[in-house]
C-alpha cells in the first residue's frame, strides 16, 4: 500500500514537475542556451552543500542555496568573460566543473554521502508534500510569466533591437528569463537530480520542434510532452523494477529519436511521391 502512494505521489510530480519543464524547454529551445543551462545544472549541487553547511540539510536550505549558487555561477562566467580573452562558455565550463566537485567533497565531509546520489541522480518517490507544493508554485509562476510575456521576450530573442525601439526593456527581460530557468531547474533537484535535470528541461522542446517552429504550439506541446513522457517513464520504471529518474529521462530521449525517425520517413515517402507524380 505504501509503495503504491509513492507511486501516486511521484505521479502527481511527473505532471507538475514535466508540464513546466517541458513549457520552459520551448525557451531553452528558442534562446539556443541547452550547454549553458547543462553547466548551470550541475552548479546546483554545490549550492546544497554550502547550504548544508551553515544551516543544515532541509528541503527549504537545498533549494535556496542551490538558486544562489547557480546565480553566482553565472554571473561570475559573465565577469570573468568580461574581462579576459576567454568566452562565457570556457568560463562556465571551469567554474561548474569546480564547483560541483566541490559540492561532492563538502556533501562527503558533512556526513551526507549516503544522499549524495538523491542529489546527483534524484529521488522522485521520496518527494515530500513541501516538495509538491515547491514544485507546484513555482512551475505555475515560471508557466504564466512566459505565456503573460511570450512576446517580448520572444522579441528580445531574436530582434533585439527592434524590441528596444518598442520601448521593451530588453536587460530586464534577460535577467527576468534567466532567473524563471533556474527556479524551474532547481525544482527538478530532488526528482531526477542535478546531472539527468538538463533532459527534462531540453528534450521536450527538441521534439516538438521536429515539427513545428510556430513558438506558441512549442511551448503548448513541449509541456504537455513533458509531463506525458515523465509519467510514461516512471510507469515502466514502476512496474519494470527500474530507476524512476533514468527511465524518465530515457522516455523523453526514445520520444525524441523515434520522432526524429519518423519525421525522415515521412519526409522520404514524401518526396519520393512527388518524384513519381511528376515523372
Amino acid at each position: 500500500m505504501l509503495e503504491l502512494v509513492l507511486f501516486q505521489r511521484a505521479l502527481l510530480a511527473c505532471l507538475i514537475i514535466g508540464f513546466a519543464n517541458g513549457y520552459t524547454s520551448a525557451f531553452v529551445l528558442m534562446n539556443r542556451s541547452p550547454l549553458k543551462l547543462s553547466a548551470l545544472s550541475h552548479s546546483l549541487l554545490p549550492g546544497v552543500a554550502v547550504a548544508a553547511l551553515m544551516v543544515g540539510l532541509t528541503v527549504v536550505s537545498a533549494f535556496a542555496g542551490a538558486v544562489v549558487m547557480a546565480v553566482t555561477i553565472g554571473a561570475c562566467s559573465l565577469l570573468l568573460a568580461r574581462y579576459s580573452r576567454l568566452s562565457q562558455d570556457t568560463t562556465l565550463s571551469i567554474l561548474y566543473t569546480g564547483a560541483f566537485a566541490l559540492g561532492i567533497v563538502l556533501l562527503n565531509r558533512l556526513g551526507h554521502a549516503q544522499e549524495l546520489e538523491h542529489w546527483l541522480l534524484g529521488n522522485i518517490l521520496g518527494l515530500t508534500d513541501l516538495d509538491l507544493q515547491m514544485s507546484f508554485w513555482i512551475g505555475a509562476l515560471s508557466v504564466t510569466l512566459l505565456t503573460l510575456f511570450q512576446r517580448p521576450i520572444l522579441l528580445t530573442l531574436f530582434e533585439p533591437n527592434v524590441a528596444r525601439t518598442l520601448g521593451v526593456p530588453v536587460q530586464a527581460v534577460n535577467y527576468i528569463s534567466f532567473a524563471l530557468l533556474i527556479l524551474v531547474l532547481v525544482t527538478t533537484l530532488q526528482a531526477v537530480g542535478c546531472v539527468l535535470s538538463i533532459g527534462l528541461i531540453v528534450t521536450p522542446g527538441a521534439t516538438v520542434r521536429l515539427f513545428s517552429n510556430r513558438p506558441r504550439v512549442i511551448f503548448i506541446a513541449s509541456g504537455i510532452l513533458g509531463a506525458l513522457g515523465a509519467s510514461i517513464g516512471l510507469t515502466v520504471a514502476y512496474y519494470a523494477d527500474y530507476p524512476a529518474e533514468a527511465s524518465i529521462v530515457i522516455t523523453l530521449t526514445l520520444i525524441f529519436l523515434l520522432s526524429f525517425l519518423a519525421k525522415r520517413i515521412f519526409e522520404y515517402l514524401k518526396d519520393r511521391i512527388k518524384i513519381g507524380v511528376s515523372s
